[in-house]
């Protein structure tokens, strides 16, 4: 049975913000000589792995809603920063769009059980551009998101 995390996108501003911090991450993999593959390195290691690794994606959650998921390819003992252990999600670079959600701040990240998840709304595409917070959440208040 697939289980999902969800987790907030501090910082950021749109999935087009998104989209280009990602980018630049695996640009400067490829500087380094690593892997130019796409990870997210978390503290902590998800007990329900082999749940996640089936299918499982990140839902991120921008500005108040969840806006977009990415499927999590694998799961990867890490390093952080300061040499303690940590956990590499592996992200597949396809950024789904999803329909708008709105969810309350957390720390870290939960898991998201399929049927909580918002359904897909479609591939991200830059030119397409993204729904404005202010907007996002207005609409949400009246009901019509």
């Amino acid at each position: 049975m697939t289980v999902h995390l969800i987790k907030l996108c501090v910082g950021v501003d749109d999935i087009g913000h998104l989209a280009r911090l990602q980018a630049g991450r695996v640009a400067e993999a490829r500087r380094r000589g690593e892997a130019a593959e796409l990870k997210h390195v978390t503290r902590n290691t998800p007990k329900q792995a082999s749940k996640i690794l089936d299918g499982g994606s990140i839902y991120w959650v921008i500005r108040g809603f969840i806006r977009v998921r990415q499927a999590v390819t694998a799961l990867r003992p890490a390093e952080r920063a300061d040499g303690r252990p940590a956990c590499a999600l592996v992200l597949d670079p396809k950024l789904v769009r999803t329909e708008l959600r709105g969810f309350r701040a957390f720390q870290g990240w939960r898991y998201l059980a399929p049927e909580d998840a918002p359904p897909d709304a479609g591939l991200f595409d830059e030119a397409d551009g993204d729904v404005p917070a202010e907007m996002a959440a207005e609409l949400k208040g009246l009901g019509l998101l």
